[in-house]
């Protein structure tokens, strides 16, 4: 076994492979970013070192930095985890050049299936079918639109590097195709490095499964059977479970050959997954499905696979890599149960999952029999906007899909989160969801039930704000009580006391508040039916129904309310903190998050129509795209394309017409 790992990887991963490591008896080490130094991955590794800023180009994706640190410290093995170096095969090829066991598979490997045109053409002549469309290197507009044309409507623009649904776009009419194209192209330069895309027919009722294969040095590879990833959001995987539903053995034989003979076909060795894209119209079919990549690292949702084989995928890699056989046979191999995972981001579903971020005032997970919790991050923490907002992995494993199902959805709902705000809430009701739960789902599921998931704008939560304003209240009357305590001796006048004394009758008194950012009035009612206490009412709301909440977390600025997987910020509401700069409300197009603002497609004078792109902010390495409100006329750009702007900031001012 290796003597010790390097972790070229941050957060969540980082901290799964310690663990796996010190059970090994490793010694472990681990590199971050300034944003980092106080991560709970940092504090678990035996020793830490600093390699540089916030930003990934100027830290995590820095191969010379780490091979320095792993020099200087002896490690013995690097192990990258996944995203940021996992699947360059110039980091592979600098840690055997310093002789540095690198935990994956030969530069070789990582090089023949790192492009996905040359990936396919690859695969192809072993036999394993791929997606109609075009795969080659010419990339001039007019020829991919001409392309795009003859392989016919819809079609996927994919970035020919990387992966994790960046660079990738679904075009559903030739007038689409020239502004996705762009998108793509940018988008993939932004995180890849390289703008290349090919263009592919988009399949209908679409069912992304993939093959967890293994491989050692000696020549023995295996499949661990199959994951679905088929609920997505932009092309990211949300909830992934081993085994597939709907899986036959005919069929799970089939796909399991193919994606062991795409191993082959590239001499793999460690760790890696196959990526099919199945049509799902008529159920799971052995000659309906098509290889779509192959990622030569960890994923994200290997916890499934390990809940139903009873592996642990780490502790086989560095086995692998330490020059040990596999130490079984693919008949060795069985199912046991079913497991689901969810992925808990720092995400706001009601604000088109733009990203969240800010101090976790409260974190906690439950405990219960079949669930399992991977984080990277502790109460107190940050979620900064350099990186993947991902706060945890929720996976639960039971006998049967129900039984795990069932096991998620609770462990969602009694996860506690208060900071920045989650998908929590839209997991559960995904777990819940009959469709489903009932087989019957595709990549498009999520985006066909919206509405039913809590996606977009909801009604105020008031019996979660009135909690809020009620804790406001009771802090401040103990703020005056030892504010009186402290300025005399003498007994305090229950006058002198704002706790609402009176002797007779049933009033209200007018209550300022922020909730959520947006000015609520609503009012502190005392009444003589509840002798010594108030409530707090707002709207139309009954002041004295006896409701509950999750929790109600204090922090310096307010209290975060949580009710049914919803968070709601109450503060008080100050009339002489107004931020000036940002009081023309109805004109202005502000940053809907802290981000890059990489694009902007209007000028001062220009006319546009509701609905038309202005900018594009990147945050996390995805874009989003801004567009106009309503019809109007451009009268100022505010903040010039690659400035870094702050969430709120104001972009663009539009004036509309009286």
């Amino acid at each position: 076994m290796l003597e010790s790992v390097l972790i070229a990887n941050r957060g969540e991963i980082a901290c799964r492979i310690i663990r796996t490591a010190r059970r090994l008896g490793m010694r472990t080490v681990a590199v971050y970013s300034e944003a980092d130094a106080d991560a709970l991955f940092v504090q678990m590794a035996d020793e830490a070192h600093l390699i540089g800023p916030p930003p990934a180009r100027e830290s995590y994706l820095q191969i010379e930095k780490i091979i320095e640190v792993a020099k200087r410290t002896g490690a013995a093995s690097i192990h990258p985890g996944y995203g940021f170096l996992s699947e360059r095969a110039e980091f592979a090829e600098a840690c055997a050049a310093n002789g540095i066991v690198f935990v994956g598979p030969p530069a070789s490997a990582i090089k023949a299936m790192g492009l996905k045109d040359a990936a396919k053409a690859l695969v192809q002549q072993a036999g394993v079918p791929v997606v109609p469309g075009y795969h080659g290197a010419k990339q001039d507009p007019d020829f991919l639109r001409q392309k795009a044309y003859e392989i016919g409507y819809p079609v996927l623009i994919k970035a020919v590097a990387g992966g994790g649904g960046k660079g990738m776009r679904r075009v559903e009419k030739a007038a689409d195709f020239d502004a996705a194209l762009e998108g793509a192209q940018r988008e993939a330069q932004n995180a890849f490095g390289d703008p290349r895309v090919l263009v592919e027919k988009y399949i209908l009722s679409p069912r992304h499964i993939e093959i967890q294969v293994f491989a050692d040095g000696h020549g023995n590879v295996v499949h661990l059977f199959e994951r679905d990833c088929s609920l997505q959001r932009r092309h990211q995987k949300v909830i992934e479970e081993a085994p597939a539903p709907g899986m036959t053995p005919e069929m799970r034989e089939v796909m399991g050959r193919a994606a062991v003979e795409a191993a082959r076909a590239v001499g793999y060795v460690g760790a890696g997954t196959v990526e099919f894209i199945a049509d799902g119209r008529e159920g799971l079919r052995p000659d309906r499905f098509y290889f779509m990549e192959m990622n030569t690292r960890l994923q994200v949702e290997h916890p499934v696979t390990e809940a139903i084989t009873g592996l642990d995928l780490v502790e086989l890699q560095f086995r692998v890599a330490s020059g040990e056989r596999l130490p079984f046979a693919q008949e060795d191999l069985p199912i046991r149960g079913h497991a689901v995972e969810a992925r808990l981001y720092a995400e706001d579903p009601e604000k088109e999952f733009l990203p969240s971020t800010g101090k976790l005032w409260a974190l906690e997970f439950p405990e219960g029999e079949g669930i399992r919790i991977d984080t990277g991050v502790e109460a107190g923490a940050e979620v900064t906007p350099y990186y993947d907002p991902m706060i945890a992995k929720v996976i639960a494993h039971g006998e049967t899909r129900e039984e795990a199902l069932d096991r998620l959805a609770e462990a969602l709902g009694e996860t506690i989160v208060a900071g920045p705000k989650t998908n929590a809430a839209f997991l559960k009701k995904l777990c819940e969801a009959e469709g489903f739960r009932a087989g019957q789902f595709d990549t498009g599921f999520i985006d066909r039930n919206l509405d039913m998931l809590g996606v977009g704008p909801q009604p105020r939560d008031d019996v979660a704000v009135s909690f809020g304003a009620a804790a406001l209240v009771s802090r401040e009357i103990e703020r005056l009580r030892m504010a009186e305590l402290q300025k005399s001796d003498e007994p305090s006048s229950p006058w002198s006391i704002p706790d609402g004394f009176q002797l007779l009758g049933t009033r209200s008194v007018g209550m300022p508040l922020l909730v959520d950012g947006e000015r609520v009035e609503a009012r502190e009612v005392f009444s003589r039916e509840h002798p010594g206490a108030s409530t707090v009412a707002v709207g139309a709301s009954d002041p004295w129904v006896d409701e509950e909440i999750d929790r109600e977390v204090e922090a310096p600025h307010g209290f975060y309310v949580l009710r049914n997987g919803r968070q709601t910020l109450v503060q008080p509401y100050d009339p002489f903190d107004v931020d000036l700069e940002h009081m023309d409300e109805g004109g202005s197009v502000k940053a809907p998050m802290h981000g890059k603002l990489v694009a902007v497609f209007v000028q001062p004078g220009d006319r546009v129509e509701k609905g038309q792109r202005l900018a594009i902010v990147e945050a996390m390495k995805m874009e989003h795209v801004l567009v106009a409100p309503s019809d109007a006329e451009v009268a100022e750009i505010a903040a010039e394309p690659g400035a870094q702007v702050a969430e709120g900031a104001r972009l663009i001012v539009l004036k509309t017409e009286e």
